[in-house]
């Protein structure tokens, strides 16, 4: 099961001065920063989704790319603008249809998406689709003579996404395209799914993409995939669109599922409220050290009179040099907390986060973690603090994620081999 990481530009600069927090005078972004895949000797990943509409800088998409980025990904293609040539990695294009949910009709024609995964030399492309964002199983189980349950604007989306991944499936078959064509399946329930893979079978796809099941409980997803299951050829394919259960790897091989992306282990390096470092068998918290200049929040408070400046100033610096003892081992847990706990209460004042820093500073799991993130930046890992560390530890989080996704595999090829899969 392939693991495609979806870009959003994310690059780290490896000028960067965690000490001083400067970086040098030189860089320049494209060509001086990394990405994930640079940063490990081998890539957390089997592969990259790029999105039209990130490309495009379309509202509503995460991330954007700059007119001269936009320019060079379209003259150098895919493989080259990430570097990517003679790395195990492959590339996959999409609409980015989330980012366009709000829209009547999708930004793009079946021309405009073919012409861009040509110019760009992607390996797979998937069709343009329209989200419906609703799960209504109940739907399938009502049936009144003459009256249809389903809402008009449900069955709109569904039946102009099949006749969109026609029109794809037909020109690119004509034009001879290069890469794989997915068709995409959008729907509201288990049936309504599988009444789409039926359709993009008999058009000749068989590397399907199941789309809109993000805000899907798992639960959900399995009892869609068990439907498509039933009308499923055998040699047809699934990819997950925005998926990620660990928990589920089993039921996902056994329904076909072949490939899957998500950005959840780098988001969640920032996004979380608690979960933000990966551990094996254990996230934990980062730990919030604001930057006084940096932080908008904090400098609101500041600029009205709600926090004393100079006092911040002290209070941020002595946190980071607290982290610094107790990564040494001259600062005892107990120190380096209270420090870190004062600091918060300056900042925030709202909430305390004594407890999961003690549970992180007691683990200190980055000293134990081989990935080159952790080894190089030691503490400064799994501080809350700045792109340069934020995106580092989201890095960091890709690697624990397809470590454990590849013993998850291992797993389930021991399971269904008959021998007995040792307990840890």
């Amino acid at each position: 099961m392939k693991f495609f990481f979806p870009d959003s530009q994310d690059l780290v600069d490896p000028s960067f001065d965690f000490e001083h927090e400067s970086r040098s005078e030189t860089r320049i972004r494209q060509r001086d920063d990394v990405y994930a895949h640079e940063v490990f000797k081998s890539p957390p990943f089997n592969g990259i989704l790029v999105s039209k509409a990130i490309v495009d800088g379309i509202s509503g998409s995460s991330g954007r790319y700059s007119l001269a980025q936009r320019h060079r990904l379209m003259r150098h293609g895919v493989k080259e603008f990430f570097r990517i040539q003679g790395k195990p990695l492959e590339t996959m294009g999409d609409c980015g249809a989330f980012s366009y949910f709000h829209e009547e009709k999708p930004p793009y024609t079946v021309d405009d998406v073919i012409s861009f995964y040509s110019e760009c030399d992607f390996d797979y492309g998937i069709s343009v689709d329209h989200m419906i964002l609703a799960y209504k199983p109940e739907l399938d189980q009502q049936s009144l003579p003459g009256i249809d349950p389903v809402p008009v604007e449900f069955r709109r989306r569904q039946e102009l996404t099949i006749d969109l991944a026609r029109d794809f499936k037909n020109i690119n078959a004509t034009q001879g395209c290069r890469f794989t064509p997915l068709g995409v399946a959008q729907g509201w329930s288990p049936q309504s799914y599988a009444h789409v893979v039926k359709e993009l079978q008999k058009m000749g796809y068989r590397y399907i993409a199941m789309g809109g099941m993000v805000p899907l409980r798992s639960d959900n997803v399995v009892q869609c995939l068990a439907a498509v299951h039933e009308i499923r050829l055998p040699d047809t394919k699934l990819h997950l669109l925005g998926i990620t259960r660990f928990d589920r790897l089993g039921q996902f091989q056994k329904y076909g599922v072949v490939s899957f992306d998500s950005t959840s282990p780098l988001r969640q390096a920032f996004k979380d409220e608690k979960d933000n470092y990966y551990a094996h068998g254990q996230n934990f918290s980062a730990i919030r050290i604001p930057q006084v200049d940096g932080n908008a929040k904090l400098k609101k408070r500041i600029l009205s009179g709600e926090v004393n400046q100079q006092e911040a100033v002290r209070l941020e610096k002595a946190s980071l040099n607290a982290m610094e003892r107790f990564d040494s081992g001259q600062a005892t847990l107990d120190e380096t907390l209270s420090i870190l706990v004062e600091y918060e209460q300056l900042y925030d004042g709202q909430k305390s986060r004594s407890e999961v820093y003690r549970n992180a500073l007691a683990a200190a799991p980055w000293k134990n973690c081989p990935c080159d993130v952790c080894r190089k930046l030691r503490f400064h890992v799994i501080l809350f603090r700045g792109a340069e560390r934020n995106r580092r530890r989201g890095f960091h989080n890709l690697f624990v994620f397809y470590q454990r996704l590849q013993g998850e595999l291992d797993s389930l090829k021991f399971a269904t081999s008959g021998y007995m899969v040792p307990q840890s």
